[in-house]
This record gives C-alpha cells, sequence and structure tokens, in this order.
C-alpha cells in the first residue's frame, strides 16, 4: 500500500511514545553519537515538563515522527553551545516557561516516511506554539547532512554559506531556508556526529507577530 500525506496525522507528544520515538530518532541519524540522541526515559520527562512543545506525526496509529523543543532564553552575542549544556537533563532540564524563544530539540523522520511533508508540519506546529505563547521566534542547531561530502573541501561556515546562496543543496538547511528560518552560521562541537566534523548550523525563525525582536 502507498502512504501519503493524507494518511499521516498529528497529535501532541505522549509518553506512551517513548521507546517507539527514541528507535525513530536513532534511525533518523544513524551517523549521530547515541548520547547526543534522546532515550525513552528522557521522552517521558519531557512529557511530563512540556508536552504542548512537542508532537508526533501518525501512520495508522504508530508513530512515524517528532519534533519536540523547550522554551529557553537565546544568548545571540554568545551563540556557541553544545546541544546537551543548552538544553540541560534530560534534555529538557533547561526549559523555562518564561523563555523568549522555543529551541528546537530534535525533528525526527521515520526514514521510509519522508517525502511525505512530515517535517514540514511540524514545523508549522512548532510555529503554532511560538505565536500561541507570543515567543519570539525559534531557534535551533540544525544538522547538515550534506556537509559529509564537503568536509574536507570546505569548512563549516563556507558550505552554509554556499547553501544559502543556492550554490549547494543540503537536505536539512535547504528546506529550513524554504520555511523562512535564517541561517546564522556554524555551530562547531555541537554534538558528536563525525561524519560532519562535529558541525551545526544555528537557524533562527522570527516571528512575525512578536515587534522586539531580540
Amino acid at each position: 500500500m502507498t502512504v501519503t500525506a493524507d494518511d499521516i496525522t498529528f497529535e501532541q507528544i505522549r509518553a506512551e511514545w517513548a521507546v517507539e520515538l527514541a528507535a525513530i530518532e536513532r534511525a533518523a541519524f544513524p551517523t549521530a553519537g547515541i548520547e547526543d540522541l534522546l532515550v525513552p526515559e528522557e521522552i517521558e520527562v519531557y512529557c511530563d515538563t512540556f508536552p504542548e512543545g512537542g508532537f508526533v506525526a501518525l501512520h495508522d496509529g504508530r508513530p512515524v515522527g517528532m519534533g519536540v523543543g523547550i522554551f529557553i532564553d537565546f544568548d545571540f552575542y554568545d551563540p556557541h553551545h553544545s546541544l546537551d549544556d543548552l538544553i540541560g537533563e534530560n534534555s529538557c532540564g533547561n526549559h523555562s516557561a518564561d523563555g523568549d524563544w522555543y529551541y528546537g530539540v530534535t525533528i525526527a523522520v521515520d526514514p521510509k516516511y519522508r517525502r511525505l511533508g512530515i517535517g514540514q508540519q511540524l514545523y508549522v506546529r512548532r510555529k503554532d506554539v511560538v505565536r500561541r505563547f507570543a515567543k519570539q521566534g525559534i531557534v535551533a542547531g540544525g544538522v547538515i547532512p550534506g556537509y559529509r561530502d564537503h568536509l574536507h573541501e570546505m569548512s563549516a561556515d563556507a558550505y552554509i554559506d554556499k547553501v544559502v546562496a543556492g550554490d549547494l543543496y543540503d537536505p536539512t538547511l535547504s528546506f529550513q531556508l524554504k520555511n523562512g528560518f535564517e541561517a546564522l552560521g556554524a555551530i562547531p562541537d555541537y554534538m558528536d556526529d563525525p561524519a560532519v566534523g562535529d558541525n551545526a548550523v544555528l537557524i533562527v525563525w522570527r516571528n512575525p507577530d512578536v515587534a522586539d525582536r531580540a
């Protein structure tokens, strides 16, 4: 049976899906170190901490994708950070209801369910949360999987500049740019992913409904 976008539904994250969601992230990011990926226990804690910020894509009631994040205050004058240090214990310990920004912890889609618009819909829901809570926007350390093919040719910043200019295509960053995100440069030592030299890209989407932007 062929699965289409119409077959996918979305719900708020629930702890009962924790084991399946952890496995999806592991499959989505096979070159990342396991210590930088969510484990079921962390997902369960997240569901108690900030369930409004997490969304799950379902096919026939079974999880096939997720997006989770927390509210934080982000310092754009000192943007370099590691994923673990920023999000805190249990991958959500630094969540603050008063934080100005929604920090995207992860978006992961089962590889068998890619190209169905799941990532797009997860971003729509993230933006809805930002608008509902009147936050400044979304900030995240975005993965740059295409950089693995250029790792020994150029710096991560040079690669990001070429993707932004349209000279190179990155499966994740190019998608994020189309969804209204800005790329603010590389984040070295962001997470354990030797395939891309442990690099990520700082991305930001600014809430158009909020005039006082950071």
